[in-house]
């Protein structure tokens, strides 16, 4: 094996495809990263029996071949070459890569011991590069990082006609997108369970003007959950699959209110930042509460006997409850996720409140409904419709108990 490469465009692949490389290896060989150079293409490529990923870029190939070296050592090394053209080949010792002055000789692992690649050849259908990117930043958040709990650290991708829903709760609060995708023809409803983690990977691949082409393993069907089922995510030269998790994901649109008897709407940049600054004196666990008064809401926190924070900032509320409090954190997911991607003029891009003079603002609004100060509420852009229209995000969040 004998190849050129541009440093800048080998990094790249490097960095992205080692992401996929697991942490503690069960065997020695799935820490390796496959090189295989053909034609005109290097292709870097991993597997570790859950997720592969697999990446080409341009190459000159003077000579074909295969060779698996150590992943993340490889990773290390690329990022500090110089930038020059990247040369690697055989050699006696295993592969030696030169940059400039620059030259490393690695020990290959053996490549016949290495998992074969999975391959997904049955298409579901495409989506937009920058919808679907979007969704998974919106929804991710939301997941459960409690490895105990693995349902719960999963997205619920479910297929339906030409809506695609993304799902995500770690018990305490609860993201839904939903988008518009092309489904292959003939391709019927399914439901997958998607690694949050892998799912977030995928939005880094993504480029755009490229559709996204998702992939399921044959036999999907109306649950893609059962044993050795797999999803893919295909765009341009990059593509990412990871097995799906068992389980059934908690039945989650029965959860959101139908009625509110409180609406909040607040301008997103300016109360995000407020909250951001007030929760500053919030120890942990303790969360900000928001009082709404008149043609404005008071953000307010404290660690007891230490500091207190408060800042008030325009707003428009109806309703009898005028108190409610969250925890910071939960609560700025919300706010930045439900108004991603809004533009002025655009979807959540409503005017969010009056100002002092009667002036009406004009930026990307957020919007809070809720019954009461112990009943979970819903966070939307303020422009957002109801139902699960393609392009409408939800956030639900379970309120803390008020400080005293």
């Amino acid at each position: 094996m004998r190849f050129t490469v541009q440093r800048d465009a080998f990094a790249e692949a490097v960095a992205w495809a080692a992401r996929a490389l697991p942490t503690r290896p069960v065997i020695p060989v799935l820490a390796g990263l496959l090189l295989r150079a053909s034609g005109d293409r290097l292709t870097l490529a991993c597997f570790d029996y859950e997720v592969s990923a697999r990446v080409s870029i341009p190459a000159q190939v003077t000579e074909p071949g295969t060779a698996l070296v150590p992943g993340r050592l490889l990773l290390e090394i690329t990022r500090s070459l110089p930038g020059q053209p990247v040369r690697i080949g055989d050699d006696p010792d295993g592969v030696v890569m030169t940059c400039g002055e620059a030259a490393f000789t690695l020990v290959t692992l053996p490549p016949d011991e290495y998992p074969a690649l999975p391959d997904l050849p049955q298409l579901a259908g495409t989506v937009e590069p920058e919808d679907l990117a979007v969704a998974i930043g919106q929804v991710t958040p939301a997941a459960s990082k409690d490895d105990t709990l693995p349902l719960l650290t999963a997205v619920n991708l479910e297929l339906a006609g030409e809506t695609m829903t993304l799902a995500a709760t770690d018990r305490y609060r609860l993201a839904v997108r939903d988008l518009g995708w092309t489904p292959a023809a003939g391709q019927q409803p399914a439901v997958a369970l998607v690694p949050a983690r892998v799912l977030a990977d995928a939005a880094r691949m993504m480029t755009a003007g490229t559709p996204v082409r998702i992939m399921l393993r044959e036999g999907g069907g109306e649950s893609a959950a059962a044993d050795g089922a797999m999803i893919g995510f295909e765009s341009g030269e990059r593509r990412l699959t990871t097995r799906l998790l068992a389980g059934e994901f908690p039945r989650y649109r029965e959860r959101f209110p139908v009625l509110f008897g409180c609406v909040a709407d607040l301008p997103a940049e300016a109360f995000a930042e407020a909250v951001r600054r007030v929760s500053l004196v919030a120890e942990r666990g303790t969360p900000v509460q928001l009082t709404f008064a008149g043609n404005r809401v008071t953000v307010a926190a404290s660690t007891q006997g230490q500091a207190r924070a408060r800042e008030s900032l325009p707003a428009r509320f109806s309703g009898d409850e005028p108190d409610i409090a969250f925890s910071p954190h939960y609560l700025l997911d919300g706010v930045v996720a439900a108004t991603t991607g809004t533009q002025p003029g655009g979807p959540g891009a409503e005017a969010a409140a009056d100002d002092d003079n009667g002036d009406q603002t004009a930026a990307a609004a957020v919007r809070i409904q809720f019954t009461s100060a112990s009943k979970p509420a819903v966070i939307t852009a303020a422009s957002a419709g109801a139902g699960d229209a393609p392009g409408v995000f939800r956030y639900l969040v379970v309120p803390q108990r008020m400080a005293q």
